[in-house]
């Protein structure tokens, strides 16, 4: 690297990713005073700070997963706003509902924190949107070769032919998804399909209707209750076999909704979708080059998508690379923003 005690942009601190010139963190760890929020996954979002910036789509998720009282101002994708010396935008992510990628500029240098993203079709949530820039500090959940999700898949179809087929039996489908974003594009992609209401798990009810406010269709659905179930299709966390549901679930078959589930990586389920909320290899590959990025840090499953960048002639790096201990100035040396 080149910044020879000048600090960049954007940091990593035992905090997160922070911007001195803009005196805000974006997706902090612990409580700060300002903290710009990618998205309303609890670990991008998390309670205590002060103050949080997001997208207007996605502020009544924040506040039902951080706290109705939390202070949020918002903004739309697109919209230029000032935080310090820096202008600041956010430009949608494709992960979820109001998910963002955060844009910094200042003096013509550009960088952008990509949060959680994916360039699937997803009628859940806005689509991913390419954002050009000097610097790309880009997730890689999925940053190896082996991860390469099929395109053009009806994941819909899929699902409620899975579950017809159980109904016929007399059997319960047991459909395990994260609460937040991946409940909600199932619910999504089963909304031409459906042919009675999805059994949902309390703790998927409020989120989902947050959607539902944001004007996503969504399959109708109704809460589990304690009542005996024959056909059913149940949308739920696994937590559904253990917490006492167990004697109103009769027969069953379980299925997994994710990418970890692509390579038949089955487990104890009995099938898998593979339905990832992330980019796979190649869309990694695909957003670094049209984001024009000359430099790229690496968050996650960084060694592999590191490695295949350098190869291709760009800098690239881990963000443990942007560690801010590395750019501080000495005693007496002035300190330069870059």
């Amino acid at each position: 690297m080149l910044f020879l005690h000048k600090i960049p942009l954007i940091t990593w601190t035992p905090k997160g990713l922070y911007c001195t010139a803009g005196d805000f963190y974006i997706d902090p760890h612990r409580a700060v005073d300002l903290a710009v929020v990618t998205h309303a996954h609890s670990d991008h979002a998390r309670r205590g700070s002060k103050k949080y910036i997001c997208v207007d789509s996605g502020a009544e998720l924040l506040k039902t997963r951080l706290g109705k009282k939390i202070e949020v101002e918002t903004y739309r994708y697109g919209e230029t706003f000032q935080l310090g010396k820096v202008k600041v935008s956010l430009h949608s992510a494709g992960h979820i509902l109001g998910s963002a990628q955060v844009r910094v500029e200042l003096d013509g240098e550009v960088w952008v924190a990509s949060g959680d993203y994916k360039r699937d079709h997803d009628p859940s949530c806005d689509p991913f949107e390419s954002v050009a820039c000097d610097t790309f500090i880009t997730e890689a959940t999925f940053g190896t070769p082996k991860f390469v999700w099929q395109k053009n898949i009806n994941h819909g179809q899929m699902i409620h032919d899975w579950w017809i087929n159980n109904e016929k039996k007399g059997i319960n489908s047991i459909l395990f998804g994260y609460s937040l974003g991946k409940a909600q594009r199932i619910l999504a992609e089963l909304h031409a399909y459906a042919h009675k209401p999805v059994l949902i798990h309390s703790t998927i009810h409020e989120l989902t209707e947050c959607y539902r406010r944001q004007d996503r269709n969504m399959a109708p659905t109704e809460i589990m209750s304690e009542k005996n179930l024959t056909g059913e299709l149940i949308l739920a966390p696994p937590s559904i076999l253990t917490d006492g549901w167990t004697p109103y679930l009769g027969s069953y078959k379980t299925a997994f909704a994710s990418g970890w589930m692509q390579n038949s990586n089955w487990n104890r389920y009995d099938r898998g979708f593979v339905m990832s909320d992330h980019a796979d290899w190649n869309d990694l590959n695909q957003t670094i080059k049209e984001s024009g990025a000359r430099r790229v840090y690496v968050q996650h499953r960084d060694g592999a998508l590191v490695r295949h960048l350098k190869k291709e002639g760009l800098e690239a790096y881990p963000i443990a690379d942007l560690d801010i201990e590395l750019f501080m100035p000495k005693s007496g040396e002035n300190l330069v923003l870059i």
